[in-house]
């Protein structure tokens, strides 16, 4: 689901809202995280879901 129904396409794909519940609980669930743990991800990495996705690797281990 786009986070701006106005603005739709690949670079919404690139990003995970942390508005969006639904987003980062399907983010959480993907990767193998709470929701907790992915909000502070964002918080502290910033929205690029490739470099969250590296980061959730790295603390799964």
């Amino acid at each position: 689901m786009a986070d701006d129904e106005s603005k739709r396409g690949g670079s919404d794909r690139d990003r995970v809202s942390a508005e969006e519940d639904d987003e980062v609980r399907h983010f959480a669930d993907r990767v193998g995280l709470t929701v907790r743990m992915v909000r502070e991800l964002i918080k502290k990495h910033g929205n690029d879901r490739k470099t969250l996705e590296r980061e959730a690797q790295q603390l799964r281990g």
